[in-house]
């Protein structure tokens, strides 16, 4: 089946929704407005239960079917990137060097038309839990939420979730069973030495130098220490020394990413970047510090819920335009947390050919807000029908 008939006659509302949202983008856990917003929606959609303040903004509104069930949880985020808007839309942001750069007003609009439609047709067994998540950028707003108990408080079974993806066809959706998205942590290294003139390094312990060798060092823990098929990336995104030509500094900084699927690669990266800092700064002569900060966990798909909703987006879309088991991306995603505790899925929806997420220049494409929306609202009505035993 296509976009369901009721959604699709929401479009132009759900593009008003979108475009105001759009407006007034918000960072982290201060999504006051958007929150508001949504809430306001939602009464007047009339759900059942409304819940506010989780993660400082968050939202957990519960719709009752018509017969007993359980529980299933769907979730969009809200908030924004710091980044000044470059789309010269009528609709662009007011909000000054903050805009939807990755399209969570369109998300946030995804799950509200699936919520005015659930609301009117109850057409499920159980309850559906609509999850409204501030702080997916950063933050960690998801793990916020799981701490404060929302899957227990509202007994959510299992939970889904969906992203946007310029460059797939429009209307499109993948995922995959299994591991989908990365663990993203970060590491910091400060390394001090013996400062001096440019023209006699000898009386220095130079640290630019240092850092080089560190840096240089750091890439054979991807390529000698990691079995080459399985997948990891070590980056070293920033080094800041130094201010002069003629000065060599006392101090040198090093900041970079790690990217992994397996929590015994990133204890055998945390392991190995401890001993190469050391070593290296014991072959320098400097002194040099490590501090590593585990990030979201991998985004990792239960294969059952995965088939089960690509099954679902196959209903919507078409058989040609899903692709259930797209491999893994190196990208990050909050709603990890979430699948950590329940089982479910993630999947993307292709909003064709446009800006990328993160751009200045991106933009949600509306023509796929009732398409998102669908697949909401039949992933409730399939999972949870009425009259099965």
């Amino acid at each position: 089946m296509p976009v369901v008939n009721r959604i699709a006659d929401y479009a132009p509302q759900m593009t008003e929704w979108r475009r105001y949202l759009h407006t007034i983008p918000e960072l982290g856990n201060d999504c006051f407005k958007t929150a508001a917003f949504v809430a306001e929606r939602l009464r007047d959609f009339g759900v059942d239960e409304l819940h506010e303040g989780f993660a400082t903004t968050g939202i957990v509104a519960i719709i009752n079917g018509q017969a007993e069930g359980p529980t299933i949880g769907l979730r969009a985020d809200m908030d924004a990137l710091p980044i000044p808007e470059e789309t010269g839309l009528e609709y662009a942001s007011t909000h000054a060097g903050k805009m939807h750069a990755c399209g969570h007003d369109g998300h946030t609009t995804m799950l509200l038309g699936a919520a005015k439609y659930l609301a009117e047709t109850r057409n499920f067994a159980g309850r559906v839990a609509l999850i409204f998540q501030p702080a997916e950028e950063t933050g960690g707003g998801a793990e916020v939420m799981v701490e404060e108990g929302i899957l227990d408080r509202f007994d959510i079974g299992q939970v889904y979730a969906l992203h946007n993806a310029p460059g797939f066809e429009k209307g499109g959706f993948y995922t995959s069973p299994g591991a989908m998205m990365a663990a993203v942590d970060e590491f910091h290294i400060h390394i001090k030495g013996l400062g001096g003139h440019g023209a006699t390094p000898h009386l220095t312990r130079d640290p630019v130098v240092a850092a080089c060798g560190i840096a240089t060092a750091l890439q054979t823990i991807v390529s000698r220490n990691h079995y080459a098929q399985d997948d990891l990336v070590v980056s070293v995104t920033q080094i800041h020394t130094g201010t002069t030509d003629n000065v060599i500094p006392e101090t040198a900084y090093i900041n970079g990413t790690v990217r992994s699927f397996d929590k015994e690669v990133q204890a055998m990266v945390i392991r190995r970047m401890e001993q190469i800092v050391a070593g290296q700064a014991a072959s320098y002569d400097v002194s040099a510090t490590l501090e590593y900060e585990k990030g979201y966990p991998a985004t990792v798909n239960t294969p059952e819920e995965a088939g089960f909703a690509a099954a679902v987006a196959t209903e919507i879309a078409g058989e040609d335009r899903v692709i259930a088991d797209n491999g893994r991306e190196m990208g990050a995603e909050d709603f990890s947390y979430m699948l950590e505790k329940r089982p479910g899925a993630y999947l993307f929806i292709g909003q064709g050919d446009t800006a990328g997420l993160h751009h200045a220049a991106y933009n949600f494409d509306d023509e796929i807000a009732p398409v998102g929306a669908s697949f909401f609202a039949r992933i409730v009505e399939r999972a949870q029908p009425l009259g099965a035993k």
